[in-house]
């Protein structure tokens, strides 16, 4: 019997790609058994409805919908919260960016296991030279700081271990990141590359101002942890 998965996207602004990514997941995913959480973060579109609709189609789809919005990385720790009775948990965004296609290839990376978690290293033209930068700055000084790979995003398939790890460390740790949160578990972790897309719809509920807040809270949060 194949690993029961559980694949968890945060939803913001997403109602143009959340049917998308449903369909080119169950593609990824023929012959395993798996669920999809659609966590609706106070999304201002119709994220919601299109995600309730999905729901209704395909009893392997989960949704969540939340009043307030708690930014990315809580609303993923809420789904792999609600989603308790998996083997294996995958999140990534819902805008496409990550490829629905690669989420086999972290899952038969994690099976081997020698590893905990398996991320999908970030390769490929999605962001503007701006973001590269700062982002990637902000990744080689948590990679120093944490031990995890410097291309390490939120694109991750992880185990039970991991999973109860990252939910405990966001919800009642104060980490600003699942991301981060991963080195919490202090298990091993790899990383495979993988070609990002451009964002073909949508959009992000973060300002520059609010993601460079976001990266000094996640740096800070790296540096009292490794204490």
């Amino acid at each position: 019997m194949s690993t029961r998965v559980a694949v968890v996207a945060p939803v913001y602004g997403n109602e143009a790609t959340l049917r998308p990514l449903a369909e080119r997941l169950a593609g990824a995913l023929v012959g395993r058994d798996w669920r999809l959480r659609l966590v609706v973060d106070a999304s201002p579109d119709g994220s919601a409805a299109v995600a309730a609709a999905l729901e209704a189609e395909d009893p392997r789809i989960g949704v969540t919908v939340l009043a307030v919005n708690g930014g990315q990385h809580a609303a993923l720790a809420r789904g792999l919260a609600d989603e308790g009775s998996a083997e294996a948990w995958v999140v990534l965004d819902a805008d496409l960016q990550d490829p629905p296609e690669a989420v086999p290839l972290l899952l038969d990376r994690l099976a081997r296991g020698d590893v905990a978690a398996v991320f999908a290293g970030r390769r490929g033209r999605y962001e503007s030279a701006a973001r590269r930068l700062t982002g990637g700055l902000h990744r080689w000084v948590a990679a120093r700081l944490t031990g995890l790979p410097a291309d390490a995003g939120a694109f991750f398939a992880m185990d039970r271990a991991v999973r109860d790890a990252v939910v405990t460390a966001v919800r009642d740790g104060g980490a600003p990141s699942v991301v981060l949160a991963v080195a919490a578990a202090r298990r091993p972790v790899a990383s495979l590359p993988v070609e990002r897309d451009t964002r073909p719809e949508g959009r992000s509920a973060w300002t520059t101002r609010t993601r460079l807040r976001q990266s000094a809270r996640s740096l800070h949060w790296a540096l009292l942890a490794r204490r």
